[in-house]
């Protein structure tokens, strides 16, 4: 084990109960001993669903069928069987560890409203959309509303599976199991839906983090439409490169808003936090300003008002950002440019020059 180059660190069986208890570091590999005693500790389920990037190898006398099911089970990534040999160790770490280096993580970014009803579906959606229409390999939303969120109502997609399923089922990770739970949308992009039973007893929000790691290696970009309401999944949002903050100019909405961004800006770094009025109404008796000395800092991107053709399009469950000539739409993909570090086109001296652009030589 030392040959393969990772520091080692040895335990009893009867120790594992600890794994299941931390949160921090992961461990890369944990070796599993059972040749002198050829059945699984009950922990080693609980070892994937808290850490399911840590890879797990079983050792054994032989490789018995029944055996390898129940560790397939409990999400064992590789057998290791008698005569043993360095090299076969050196393999099953190097296939293993280069999993974890292989994909590198792309961006996600998180949606939050500062109050109910001001847009925030609708504008991860279209950013969303966008962001698939830049990207030749697509993008992924993920639905953090346990139950009864609306992205799947937004984007026209009939689901099957939602979040619940990616959190019972982290231990089960891999890349056909994950694509496996999303659908893939009339819009272009990958959906990850909210839950549509009722309860969900028993679901540990906290895991959302794991889910949000893994959707990251496996799209260029994610973005998570994200409740308010509960502060667990708040505090799961670490892999989160950008936090949204979506406000409007009403004044129980704006202060909503500071109290968010400062509780935000209070758990992860200020720069990951920024806001974007929506529905922005220059004739409102609350200005730009207002909003930026509410939430402590400038307004990243105003999103101009047309109710009615957001709400058409929610209900025909067409994003607006597959349209094209509409300030709504131009919005949407100037958001989604500036937040992937996509620079944006610039007019030509036909579009920008006006009448006068049709005259050759004509200086403005």
């Amino acid at each position: 084990m030392r040959g393969s180059g990772l520091p080692i660190a040895t335990s009893w069986l009867s120790d594992l109960a600890q794994l299941t208890e931390t949160t921090g570091n992961q461990t890369d590999v944990v070796l599993i001993d059972v040749r002198r005693f050829p059945r699984l500790p009950a922990e080693l389920s609980l070892v994937k669903k808290r850490h399911p990037a840590t890879n797990i190898v079983l050792l054994a006398a032989t490789l018995e069928p029944g055996l390898m099911l129940e560790g397939m089970r409990a999400g064992v990534s590789e057998y290791l069987a008698e005569p043993l040999s360095s090299a076969d160790f050196a393999a099953a770490i190097n296939r293993l560890v280069g999993l974890r280096t292989a994909a590198p993580a792309g961006p996600i970014f998180g949606f939050i409203g500062a109050k109910g009803g001001v847009g925030t579906t609708t504008v991860a959606v279209n950013v969303a959309t966008t962001l698939a229409k830049l990207s030749s390999a697509g993008a992924l939303m993920i639905d953090l509303h346990i139950v009864y969120g609306d992205a799947a109502v937004y984007l026209g997609a009939d689901t099957r599976h939602s979040v619940v399923d990616a959190i019972e089922n982290l231990h089960r990770f891999d890349r056909a199991f994950f694509r496996s739970l999303l659908v893939h949308t009339p819009a272009g992009l990958d959906l990850l839906a909210s839950s549509d039973r009722p309860t969900v007893p028993g679901i540990d929000v906290r895991r959302l983090g794991s889910v949000l790691e893994f959707a990251a290696t496996q799209y260029p970009y994610t973005v998570a439409d994200v409740p308010r309401s509960d502060l667990s999944i708040l505090d799961s949002l670490d892999h989160v490169g950008t936090l949204v903050v979506v406000a409007n100019q009403e004044l129980a909405t704006v202060r909503n808003a500071g109290r968010m961004s400062n509780a935000l800006r209070s758990r992860y770094p200020k720069a990951k936090v920024m806001t974007v009025i929506n529905r922005m109404d220059r004739r409102s008796e609350i200005g730009q300003q207002d909003v930026e000395r509410a939430v402590g800092g400038r307004i990243a991107h105003q999103v101009p008002s047309d109710y009615r053709r957001a709400l058409h399009a929610m209900n025909q469950g067409r994003p607006l950002a597959l349209d094209n000539h509409n300030d709504l739409s131009a919005s949407f993909k100037a958001l989604a440019q500036e937040l992937a570090g996509i620079a944006r086109e610039k007019p030509t001296a036909e579009k920008s020059s006006g009448i006068l652009g049709l005259f050759p030589g004509r200086k403005n």
